[in-house]
């Protein structure tokens, strides 16, 4: 039986979505017909898993024990971002709900910025005409920063968020 997801970021709900069971046929997603990948790609720049924390300092502690380094946010604002290798870790006390994956159009794995990328209201033009539903939107009447939320079948926000 299908259950509510509820997203909410920055203490802000941002909506709920029906959770799907995962019984679709391996070419859909969420009852989305996939184009083949020569037909269809889609880049969505530097990817991050943004954990949703109980206590920033533990488990800020817990992951630099594992070889994480400091790459940027700012505990005192809850938010903090870890580095290893090329794993980014982002941790937000009180700013997320769930664990999320985040993507940034125009940012390499350094949060440095690339000369060419997809924009993330082209990203979310794509994935409409996909057939996609998404619990947060961009303005497509602007430029520069923006971001959207879709939710996977599993319930799992996945966060594009575009800092250029």
């Amino acid at each position: 039986m299908p259950q509510d997801a509820i997203l909410v970021v920055d203490g802000r709900t941002l909506g709920a979505v029906r959770r799907l069971r995962a019984a679709a046929a391996p070419a859909t997603i969420k009852g989305i017909q996939q184009p083949s990948r020569a037909e269809y790609s889609v880049e969505l720049g530097a990817f991050s898993v943004s954990l949703a924390v109980k206590d920033i300092q533990a488990s800020a502690t817990f992951y630099e024990s594992l070889g994480f380094t400091k790459h940027g946010g700012d505990i005192a604002q809850n938010r903090l971002i870890l580095k290893n290798g090329e794993t980014v870790l982002g941790l937000f006390q009180g700013m997320f709900e769930r664990n999320s994956l985040t993507f940034n159009p125009g940012w390499d794995q350094n949060a440095g910025p690339l000369e060419t990328f997809t924009d993330v209201r082209d990203l979310q033009r794509q994935l409409r005409a996909s057939g996609a539903d998404f619990l947060a939107e961009a303005d497509e009447e602007t430029t520069g920063p923006a971001s959207f939320v879709v939710v996977d079948p599993d319930g799992n926000p996945v966060i594009v968020d575009q800092h250029v």
